[in-house]
């Protein structure tokens, strides 16, 4: 069965809709890190892969923890308890942390307390994620779900009873996952889902805008295309994968030459990180094409007052193309050790990893439909 992904482009306004949850642009574990001069000395300490996300071994679900950026908010139990998690789709899994947890990266979060809730119950199935600096275990639970309104009954969730160091940096609680439930750990029930055999929502699809200029204005919103978010065509991707939200890139050009994905390759459109991750190889060239050079920090970057003649890389997927000026795809990071003589900040660039499409100027529309009619009216399962 054929599911399609939607990438729609050139947004503006932000409107009321039925399901839509505000998302807050929080800084990255990495950002945070790099501010205080920490990121080489914590990075060394918890080795960082950005690839463990998409390379998965029996039924542990990965993901990335060090460049999560947008979080928004749930609540769980009765009487419910809120919590601040990442809407993920690069992930399958709901989890937060819990009081059986004593891992230092569960001291500044908020925990659950499944005896605060009447309606909690148990499952005898253990969880383990792995992450890119470390690993999350716990155990499974069922309990209702609120999210933007919309209560989910008899959500299996994680609770979380070890959590790696490195997530003590991360703003979020925990993390929600929108991925398909093939990669789910432990062949939990993602929570939309559950959303859509619960008949909670109207459409079987998920739209998120994620602004890149301020902390808020970006949603996401469930049952829902928001069409205030954006202007001029919808462009529909088909997945190659149901697993991730996975599609055919064809390449990426800069000034009309191939400078990554030669010949063509798969991408993982994922909101539940601010950047993207390729092979050293495609990544490096691209450095060299837009002129940045390795910092400290082992990233290569360029100068802020260089962005206006840096040039714009262009993202081909499946036969359409997408232009990301030098203010998109690069990110601005205060580094108290990388200022200059002259007060310009140094910015985060490349390296294994580059700023997301999903960071800038694109609203991304998740529908989980078996077919796209002709004139673009969408279909349920």
């Amino acid at each position: 069965m054929m599911k399609w992904a939607v990438v729609l482009c050139a947004l503006v306004a932000i409107s009321e809709c039925n399901v839509k949850i505000s998302l807050i642009k929080g800084k990255t574990a990495r950002e945070t890190l790099m501010e205080k001069g920490l990121w080489e000395e914590v990075s060394k300490k918890y080795p960082y892969n950005p690839m463990a996300k998409f390379l998965q071994t029996g039924d542990e679900g990965m993901t990335n923890d060090a460049d999560m950026s947008y979080y928004g908010v749930i609540s769980i139990g009765t009487p419910p308890q809120s919590f601040k998690v990442i809407f993920d789709t690069g992930s399958s899994n709901l989890w937060v942390p819990s009081v059986y947890c004593s891992s230092q990266a569960c001291q500044n979060h908020v925990k659950f307390n499944p005896s605060q809730s009447s309606t909690f119950k148990w499952t005898n199935q253990p969880l383990s994620i792995q992450y890119g600096t470390g690993s999350m275990t716990g155990r499974l639970g069922y309990d209702t779900v609120s999210v933007g309104g919309l209560s989910v009954n008899q959500q299996i969730f994680g609770i979380s009873q070890t959590e790696a160091t490195f997530m003590s940096y991360m703003v979020a609680d925990g993390i929600l996952g929108l991925a398909f439930p093939s990669i789910a750990a432990s062949g939990a029930t993602p929570v939309f889902d559950n959303m859509m055999s619960q008949g909670l929502v109207s459409q079987n699809l998920f739209s998120v805008y994620l602004s890149s200029n301020s902390a808020e204005g970006s949603v996401v919103s469930f049952g829902n295309i928001e069409s205030s978010y954006f202007t001029g065509q919808i462009t529909w991707i088909p997945l190659t994968s149901e697993t991730y939200w996975q599609v055919s890139m064809d390449s990426v050009t800069i000034n009309g030459n191939v400078v990554a994905c030669n010949g063509g390759c798969q991408a993982i459109i994922d909101t539940g990180t601010s950047q993207i991750v390729g092979p050293n190889s495609d990544i490096s060239n691209i450095n060299s094409w837009v002129g940045a050079t390795p910092n400290q920090y082992g990233q290569n970057s360029v100068n802020c007052g260089n962005l206006a003649s840096t040039p714009e890389i262009t993202f081909t997927l499946n036969g359409n193309a997408f232009t990301l000026p030098a203010t998109a795809y690069t990110t601005q990071v205060l580094v108290m050790a990388a200022l200059t003589s002259s007060g310009s900040l140094e910015m985060f660039s490349f390296d294994s990893i580059i700023p997301s499409l999903t960071d800038r100027t694109t609203t991304l529309v998740w529908p989980r439909l078996s077919k796209r009619s002709t004139d673009k009216t969408l279909s349920r399962d």
